[in-house]
């Protein structure tokens, strides 16, 4: 969506609509599936910028980390922003980002796109490692059993073949001494 951000300082823009919003659009490999996002707010004029205030709520299916069951789970979402316009912004490159820089955003001319933010909300909204309860015990390394379910009947080593090597040449040196 887009707004012209001129008209905003005669009066506010309202919105509320729900978007479909491709997973694919996050690459997040954890989210299995996303719901419509019904997002509504008000951008109003605040000189010498424009302020946003939006809520946003959908459900996603998440992959658990441990045991990769779906999760579904309902998220919602509280954005404000304040938009200055900046006809010539700063080249790039790195430069310190202050406090007050928090909750800013430059736009080059008068027409703002939401659909960045809106972007932005959803994949700050997808738990870096989701899980389907606190205590998820996981599945077996060996037969991949799910672990919640109850103990498989795997025998696990406690010893790493990968090691096995450097083991026998720390034997054959304890061995000469």
């Amino acid at each position: 969506m887009q707004i012209w951000l001129e008209q905003v300082q005669d009066e506010p823009f309202n919105w509320d609509e729900t978007q479909s919003i491709a997973k694919e659009t996050l690459e997040r490999h954890e989210l299995l599936d996303l719901g419509p996002v019904h997002w509504h707010g008000q951008v109003v004029y605040a000189d010498p910028g424009y302020f946003l205030r939006a809520h946003l709520s959908y459900e996603q299916t998440l992959s658990c980390n441990r045991c990769l069951k779906p999760i579904v789970e309902h998220a919602e979402s509280d954005v404000e922003l304040m938009i200055l316009v900046e006809k010539h912004p700063p080249l790039g490159g790195e430069h310190a980002l202050h406090e007050q820089d928090l909750g800013l955003m430059y736009v080059p001319d008068e027409v703002f796109e939401t659909d960045p933010i809106l972007i932005e909300q959803l994949q700050l909204n997808v738990p870096m490692k989701p899980l389907c309860r606190e205590d998820c015990q996981g599945l077996c390394a060996i037969c991949g059993a799910d672990k919640n379910a109850g103990a498989c009947s795997c025998v696990e080593t406690t010893t790493d073949s990968r090691w096995a090597a450097l083991a026998a040449l720390k034997s054959r040196l304890e061995e000469k001494k």
